[in-house]
């Protein structure tokens, strides 16, 4: 392996993201290297049996390391040089520790989202866009103030509906940010559920190399571009997720609800390949060649199913 050092241009070759495949997720084990390559020495665990394992980080785009995972400064190192990503996440993606903006080529999806933030007309569209997946349909021509007040009022027929679903009582969404815990159960675990589904939208984000500071709906918070891509999944997996898992915690009190939240959300991004998901619309949203608003349903009888 030390003959062929930097020849050819070989130590530094990096294969296009175009060319290679979305995620890897390793949880439970080690992330090492030896003779140049990256290897995975894995305990047995539920996406994984027990092995050591070559990983073909040259071919993915992001390595996704979970609960239990240890990493080498010399995996680092390699996976850096070959500009592979690397997240430390928690279990099926709930969380999102820390994301290195490793993955992309280049500065095109984020020169695009810059772009249309800075045009109020760029700006606009993609908002409604962002929208019309959120409603299921055309977003109207109007103010953001107003599109705000058309999506409050859905979500509160949402709401009601998926509670009954259910068998929960729902009377408003309430959240106090200094007081999270004092909230009833349904309220609490959209909290925990949200707060999931932001982790998987941060991991989308950052394997993008898009800016999570210029959102187009949210504007203030330092991750309102993150939000602006997790709230397209609200009625489609944060509230059926949290709303099961509120009344499994309502029928049986032996059950933790942030812990059923998170295992329930992990389950569901996984089975719905969310953050997969996440990086097509991104990359969709962006895509310069198109100005049509397409609508794509998250709301009808089918999105609020719930899927395990």
């Amino acid at each position: 392996m030390t003959v062929l050092r930097g020849r050819l241009g070989l130590e530094t070759a990096r294969v296009p993201h175009a060319d290679r495949h979305g995620l890897i997720w390793l949880e439970r084990g080690n992330l090492y290297v030896q003779d140049g390559t990256l290897r995975f020495l894995a305990a047995e665990s539920p996406a994984l049996s027990a092995g050591d394992y070559a990983i073909p980080f040259q071919m993915v785009s992001f390595v996704l390391l979970g609960p239990g995972g240890t990493v080498s400064h010399d995996a680092l190192r390699l996976i850096a040089l070959h500009g592979t990503g690397l997240a430390a996440v928690g279990e099926a993606g709930v969380r999102c520790y820390t994301a290195p903006p490793l993955g992309p080529d280049n500065t095109r999806l984020a020169r695009f989202q810059a772009q249309a933030w800075a045009n109020p007309e760029e700006r606009m569209r993609i908002a409604r866009r962002l929208y019309a997946w959120r409603l299921g349909e055309e977003a109207p021509e109007t103010d953001l103030n107003t599109l705000r007040g058309v999506e409050g009022s859905r979500m509160r027929t949402a709401y009601r509906r998926l509670a009954a679903r259910c068998g929960l009582r729902w009377y408003a969404r309430r959240y106090d940010r200094s007081e999270p815990e004092a909230a009833d159960d349904p309220n609490r675990a959209i909290n925990h559920a949200a707060t999931a589904m932001e982790a998987a939208a941060a991991i989308a984000v950052a394997a993008t190399g898009t800016i999570p500071q210029l959102g187009f709906i949210h504007e203030d918070p330092g991750q309102s571009f993150v939000l602006d891509i997790a709230d397209l999944y609200r009625t489609k997996v944060t509230v059926p997720v949290a709303f099961q898992a509120a009344a499994e915690a309502q029928r049986d009190a032996h059950v933790v609800l942030e812990r059923r939240v998170r295992q329930l959300m992990g389950m569901t991004l996984r089975r719905q390949e969310v953050i997969p998901d996440m990086i097509d619309k991104i990359k969709e949203l962006f895509d310069n060649s198109s100005r049509n608003v397409e609508s794509t349903p998250v709301d009808g009888e089918e999105a609020v199913a719930l899927r395990w």
